[in-house]
């Protein structure tokens, strides 16, 4: 079937760019017309064409979270208040200021007009729906509870942005912090330090034994200034090698493993992962999805392997008949609160529920420990600024120090 590229008008005169697969231009034409688009420009994709359309994705915008928290709010209202969901979605593509976004809808769109179930449809765009999103909708669709699940969807996405803009902010600074130390450090080795070299040997004499701290410095700058192209050279291909290692299963697990286990940034992680494991669980369990599926979608929403693994190993436990509370208790990657939270829950047919309020308490603590780990952060890199101003400095004073008592002398 051949694939016809197209660009057309929305409601508000806005271009919206894509491809479609029919059997001829009039089959496209209609189908453009089914998702109120004035068509513009309508030809048949070759093979380059198709190539550079995947070129001009990468200039598009990204769907950012904030775009699927407001999509999913207002598709939560309109359907509660009782709106088609096919003139919803047509609405919602018509109002949305992302042109990725808007095509993603206008996919989503046809896929629903051909008579496709929404959740089906939201999973053709992982980059846009996830996996939690998409088997939340599938559950709700089954159960007949769109609008109720579709809430709980839009709370979900909203406190995961939260937490993901707070920890964001949260290492800009101490970001900002050590590029600074390490541009200082460049600075005062290449073009400080061989000047501050040249006083003290002119001052010293040529064959003067300089102290260990000054000769060390000096070799430093020394090496720095004749090989500084081996130094950026071999800190790019180490970040290179590591961020290709990372990408692994291996890599990604033992990464995520000394993330979890580091201290200052380990105990954050951890607050952050369980937050997320319990509102993600909590709102699949209260959609009706089963635990097992519950659980293998929560472990990947944790955004951590390690967490993952564990999640994986709890279902297979669940499988043979054991109690998740039971599972979890004892798990060094589960706080006590957590599985004691789960056995009320399975007692009283509320682990939804419960679980929502555990979720409460660790993003709380994840705020608690943002603000304890900006306020350690700023003095230990001010100290690490410091010591090495610190270093430089007593390298040029113990000379200068000998050279005044050898003239007293």
């Amino acid at each position: 079937m051949p694939r016809f590229g197209y660009t057309a008008l929305d409601l508000d005169n806005k271009p919206v760019y894509g491809t479609i697969d029919a059997a001829n231009r009039s089959v496209v034409l209609e189908m453009i017309k089914k998702q109120q688009l004035r068509p513009v420009e309508l030809h048949e994709a070759s093979t380059q064409s198709a190539g550079l359309l995947k070129f001009g994705k990468l200039l598009k915008p990204k769907v950012h979270s904030k775009d699927i928290v407001i999509f999913t709010r207002e598709l939560s209202t309109m359907v509660s208040a009782g709106v088609p969901i096919l003139r919803a979605l047509t609405t919602l593509q018509a109002q949305t200021d992302n042109s990725t976004f808007k095509t993603i809808l206008g996919d989503v769109v046809k896929d629903v007009q051909s008579g496709a179930n929404l959740g089906d449809a939201f999973a053709k765009h992982p980059a846009a729906f996830s996996d939690t999103y998409v088997n939340m909708v599938r559950a709700s669709e089954a159960a007949g509870i769109l609008d109720d699940i579709l809430k709980r969807l839009a709370t979900q996405q909203e406190k995961n942005d939260s937490i993901r803009k707070k920890v964001k902010g949260a290492m800009t600074y101490p970001t900002v912090l050590i590029v600074m130390t390490v541009g200082a450090f460049f600075v005062l080795m290449l073009f400080v330090m061989p000047k501050i070299g040249k006083i003290v040997k002119d001052l010293s004499g040529p064959d003067a034994s300089l102290p260990p701290l000054t000769q060390a410095m000096l070799n430093i700058s020394d090496f720095l200034q004749q090989r500084w192209y081996v130094v950026l050279g071999g800190a790019a291909i180490t970040v290179f090698a590591l961020r290709r290692w990372i990408k692994t299963p291996t890599g990604k697990i033992t990464f995520h493993e000394f993330i979890l286990r580091a201290p200052i940034i380990g105990p954050l992680a951890k607050k952050v992962a369980v937050a997320r494991f319990a509102r993600t669980f909590a709102a699949m369990m209260g959609a009706g999805v089963n635990m097992l599926e519950a659980l293998e979608v929560t472990g990947r929403a944790t955004g951590n392997q390690a967490y993952e693994r564990e999640l994986t190993k709890a279902a297979e436990a669940v499988q043979n008949g054991r109690q998740l509370s039971e599972t979890l208790t004892g798990n060094w990657y589960f706080p006590a609160i957590v599985p004691q939270m789960l056995a009320i829950g399975e007692e009283t047919g509320q682990t939804d529920k419960v679980l929502v309020k555990v979720a409460d308490f660790y993003e709380e603590e994840v705020d608690a420990a943002i603000d304890s780990l900006s306020s350690i952060i700023e003095p230990v890199m001010i100290l690490v600024m410091g010591s090495m101003v610190g270093l430089i400095a007593a390298s040029v004073m113990g000379p200068i120090s000998d050279l005044a008592k050898n003239i007293k002398g």
